[in-house]
C-alpha cells in the first residue's frame, strides 16, 4: 500500500511540475463537463421554442345552416389560431402549403374539409356524423418535431370538441330547463297517467273477459248475417212470388169489377123483374076468387107464374153466383196475405147474409112454385081446399114480396155500394202491397251488400279481436312491468327533484362540460424543465465519458514499472484515475447548478452522489483498461452504448425493448441516474440506500477483478498488446 501512495504522490508530482501534463490533464478535467452542459442547454426546454415550428393551415370550410342560422366554424378556427403563439401556424392556400411540407419548409399541415361545418350541424339530426380534420405531416425532417406537430393538432381538435362540446350542451341543458319548466307543470297530468297505469293493471282480467266475449259475440253474429245472406236467395224468390201473386190478385179483382160493372144492371134488372113478377103475382092473387074463376084461364095464369117464378130463381142464382164470386175473391185476397181488417169482416158477414136471404128467397119462390102446382093440381080436381091453397099462396106471395123489397133495398143501399168499396179498398191495399214488394225486390241487393261488407268487417274484426287476445299476454306482462317499475321509481326516485335537477342554469352546466374535469396537479418532486429532468442522465454520462477520456490519453501502467507489483501499480495509478474523475465531476456537478441554473432540491447530496458515481465508473473504466489493455477500452465503450440505451435515463424502461429491459437492472447507469434524481427532485431515503448500495457494490467487485487478475492477465495482454502495435495501427 505504500507503493501505491508513492505512486499517486508521483503522479501528482508530475502533474503539477509539467505544465503540458498539467494542461491537459486540465481539459480532461473540464471536457466532460462541456458535453454535459451542452446536453442540458441544448435540452432545457425544447418544447418552449414550438411558436418557431412552422404548420400550414388550410381553412376550406363552406359554412352550413343549423336551424336557419349560419355557421362557420372553420373561420371561428382560424381565428383562434391567429391568437395562440403555440406553433407559428401560417395561413395560405392548400397548393403552396402542400408544397411547402413537401420540401421541408413546413413540418406539418391542417387542412379543414369544405364539409367541416355541417358535418358539425349534424349534431341535431338522428344520424349525426363526425367532422374531420385532414393533417398531413413530414417525418423525414426531424424525429421530434412529428410529435410536436401532432400534439398541435391533437390540441386543436380538443379545443374544437370542448367548445363545441360546451356549446351543445348548452342547448341540451337549455332544452333540459325548459323540459324540467314542462314537466313541473305537466306533474299532474304525470300522476294522473300513473294512475290510468295501475288502473289498466287492475282492469287486465276483466279487459281480457271482455274480450273474449266480443270475439264469441263476434262469431255469433258471423254465424247469423251467414244464415240472413243464405236466406236473402229466399227472400227474393219469396218477394217474387209475392209480387206475382198480388199482380196476378189485382188482375183478377180488376176483372171482377169489370164483371160486376157488367152485370150490376143485369142483376138490378133481374131484381126488379122478380120484383115486378112478384107484386103482379100478389095483384093476381088478390083479385082472384077461387070461386069465380074459369079453371083455364087460372091454369094458364099458373102456368105464366111458374115460368115467371122459374126464370125468377134463375135470376136469384144469378145473383147469388155473383155474390159467390165476389166472396170468394176477397177470401183470396186475404190468403194472399192482404190484411182485409174488420170492415172486410163486415162486408163478408153481409154479403152472406144476402147470399143467405136469396137461399130463403129462392126456397120461398120454390115452395110459392109448388102451392102454385098444387092449386093447379087442385084446379083440376075442383078440390074444396083451393081456397085454403090460395089464401096461402097470396100470404106466401105478400111475404115473398116484403123480403124481396126489403132484399132490393139492402142490395142496392148497402151490399152493391159496400162490394164495389171493398173492391177499390182491396184494389188500393194490393197497389201498396206491390210498392212495398218492389221496395223489397230493389232492398234486397243492397241489403245483401250490406250484410257482406258487414261479414267482411265482422271477420275483419274478429281477425282483429284474435290478433288481440293473442297479444294479450305481451300486453299484460308489459303493464304489469310498467306498473312494476312506476312503483320501483316512486319508490326510489323522487319526480320532484328531477324536475329541480332539469331546472338547473344551463349556462352553469354549459361551463361545466366545457372543463367538466379540472386537473389539480400536485408534483411530489417538481422538475422545472425539461433540462433539469434530463440532468441526472447528462451528469451521470459526462462523468462515464469523462473516464474513458482518461483511459484514452493517460496510461494505467507507469513507463518504469520496477519497483512496483502488478497490484501495486493498480491501486497506484487507480487513486491517480479517481481524483481527476472525481474533480471532473465537481466541475461538471457545479456547473449544473450555478453555470445553468439547474433547480436542484438537495444540492450537497448532488454532488457526493456524484463523486460516487464518479468513483465506481472511474474502477470500473480502469480497471477493464488495467487488466485487459486495449480489449478493456472496447469493453468499456460498448458498457457505455449499453447503458445509454437500457438505463431508462431518456425513456422509461417499460417503453424499451424487452432485451434492455432484461439488462436494466445489471447497469451502473441505472443507480448512478436513480441517485442523481433523487438529488434533483427530492430525497427518498430507502430508495437511495438500495441504489447507493448496489452501485457500490459494482465497483467493489471491479476492485476484486483489479486486485486479483491485474498481475496475471497482464502478461498476456501485454503480449497482445505488443502483437497489435506490430501492425502501426494501434498506439
Amino acid at each position: 500500500m505504500k507503493n501505491s501512495m508513492h505512486l499517486y504522490l508521483k503522479d501528482l508530482k508530475n502533474i503539477s511540475t509539467n505544465w503540458v501534463a498539467a494542461i491537459l490533464i486540465g481539459g480532461l478535467m473540464i471536457l466532460p463537463s462541456l458535453y454535459a452542459w451542452m446536453n442540458i442547454e441544448a435540452s432545457w426546454d425544447p418544447y418552449g421554442q414550438t411558436d418557431q415550428i412552422k404548420v400550414g393551415v388550410i381553412n376550406n370550410d363552406t359554412g352550413s345552416t343549423v336551424r336557419d342560422e349560419e355557421i362557420h366554424v372553420g373561420n371561428e378556427l382560424v381565428e383562434q389560431l391567429k391568437d395562440n403563439d403555440s406553433m407559428d401556424w401560417q395561413f395560405v392556400d392548400e397548393e403552396t402549403a402542400m408544397d411547402k411540407v413537401e420540401y421541408g419548409d413546413y413540418y406539418a399541415v391542417i387542412v379543414i374539409p369544405d364539409d367541416f361545418s355541417e358535418k358539425l350541424g349534424t349534431v341535431i339530426n338522428d344520424q349525426p356524423t363526425k367532422a374531420e380534420v385532414n393533417y398531413y405531416v413530414n417525418e423525414k425532417i426531424n424525429a421530434i418535431a412529428p410529435k410536436i406537430t401532432d400534439k398541435g393538432a391533437t390540441t386543436i381538435v380538443e379545443e374544437i370538441s370542448s367548445s363545441f362540446i360546451s356549446t351543445v350542451n348548452g342547448v341540451i341543458f337549455d332544452m333540459f330547463n325548459q323540459l324540467g319548466h314542462e314537466l313541473q307543470s305537466s306533474l299532474p297530468d304525470i300522476r294522473q297517467f300513473e294512475d290510468y297505469v295501475f288502473t289498466i293493471e287492475e282492469k287486465l282480467p276483466e279487459i281480457k273477459e271482455v274480450l273474449d266475449e266480443s270475439l264469441s259475440d263476434a262469431e255469433n253474429a258471423e254465424v247469423m248475417i251467414h244464415d240472413a245472406l243464405n236466406l236473402i236467395p229466399r227472400v227474393e224468390e219469396a218477394s217474387n212470388q209475392g209480387l206475382s201473386t198480388v199482380n196476378e190478385t189485382l188482375n183478377f179483382i180488376n176483372d171482377a169489377e169489370e164483371r160486376l160493372d157488367e152485370i150490376a144492371p143485369r142483376v138490378n134488372e133481374d131484381l126488379n123483374t122478380i120484383q115486378q113478377a112478384i107484386q103482379d103475382t100478389n095483384e093476381f092473387l088478390e083479385s082472384v076468387e077461387p070461386s069465380s074463376m074459369d079453371l083455364l084461364d087460372m091454369n094458364e095464369q099458373m102456368n105464366n107464374w111458374n115460368e115467371q117464378i122459374n126464370s125468377t130463381v134463375t135470376s136469384i142464382e144469378t145473383v147469388e153466383e155473383i155474390l159467390q164470386q165476389i166472396q170468394e175473391e176477397q177470401e183470396s185476397g186475404e190468403d194472399s196475405g192482404e190484411d182485409s181488417g174488420q170492415s172486410e169482416e163486415n162486408n163478408q158477414e153481409q154479403i152472406e147474409n144476402a147470399l143467405n136471404e136469396l137461399a130463403a128467397m129462392k126456397a120461398t119462390l120454390q115452395e110459392l112454385q109448388n102451392q102454385l102446382n098444387q092449386v093447379d093440381e087442385m084446379i083440376a080436381e075442383h078440390n074444396q081446399e083451393l081456397e085454403d091453397m090460395m089464401a096461402n099462396l097470396r100470404e106466401t106471395a105478400q111475404f115473398t114480396n116484403e123480403r124481396l123489397d126489403a132484399f132490393i133495398t139492402e142490395y142496392k143501399e148497402t151490399i152493391e155500394p159496400r162490394v164495389r168499396e171493398e173492391i177499390q179498398h182491396a184494389k188500393s191495399s194490393l197497389e201498396s202491397a206491390k210498392s212495398i214488394l218492389t221496395k223489397v225486390q230493389n232492398t234486397i241487393p243492397e241489403a245483401q251488400n250490406i250484410l257482406n261488407r258487414t261479414a267482411t268487417n265482422l271477420a275483419d274484426g274478429e281477425d282483429l279481436l284474435e290478433s288481440v287476445i293473442a297479444e294479450y299476454p305481451y300486453i299484460n306482462t308489459k303493464i304489469n312491468e310498467l306498473a312494476d317499475e312506476i312503483r320501483q321509481i316512486q319508490g326510489e326516485t323522487d319526480l320532484e327533484e328531477i324536475i329541480e335537477l332539469l331546472q338547473n342554469d344551463p349556462e352553469a352546466e354549459e361551463s361545466f362540460f366545457e372543463e367538466p374535469v379540472k386537473l389539480n396537479q400536485n408534483k411530489l418532486f417538481p422538475i422545472e424543465n425539461y433540462g433539469t429532468g434530463m440532468t441526472p442522465f447528462y451528469t451521470v454520462l459526462a462523468i462515464w465519458v469523462g473516464g474513458l477520456l482518461l483511459v484514452s490519453l493517460l496510461a494505467t501502467d507507469p513507463h518504469h514499472i520496477e519497483p512496483y507489483t502488478g497490484r501495486q501499480i493498480y491501486f497506484g495509478r487507480l487513486l491517480t484515475f479517481v481524483t481527476i474523475g472525481m474533480i471532473q465531476t465537481i466541475i461538471v456537478t457545479l456547473g449544473d447548478m450555478y453555470l445553468l441554473g439547474v433547480n436542484v432540491q438537495e444540492p450537497v447530496w448532488f454532488i457526493l452522489f456524484g463523486l460516487l458515481s464518479s468513483f465506481v465508473f472511474i474502477t470500473i473504466v480502469y480497471t477493464l483498461v488495467s487488466v485487459f489493455g486495449d480489449i478493456g477500452k472496447a469493453l468499456a465503450i460498448v458498457f457505455l452504448v449499453l447503458q445509454i440505451a437500457g438505463a431508462g435515463g431518456t425513456y422509461p424502461v417499460d417503453l424499451l425493448p424487452e432485451f434492455f429491459q432484461s439488462i436494466h437492472s445489471f447497469l451502473p447507469f441505472t443507480y448512478a441516474i436513480n441517485l442523481m434524481r433523487e438529488a434533483v427532485g427530492g430525497i427518498v431515503w430507502t430508495k437511495v440506500q438500495h441504489d447507493a448500495a448496489i452501485l457500490s457494490t459494482f465497483g467493489l467487485v471491479a476492485l476484486l477483478v483489479g486486485a486479483l487478475f491485474k498481475a496475471r492477465l497482464n502478461k498476456y495482454t501485454h503480449q497482445l498488446m505488443k502483437k497489435s502495435r506490430e501492425t502501426g495501427l494501434f498506439h
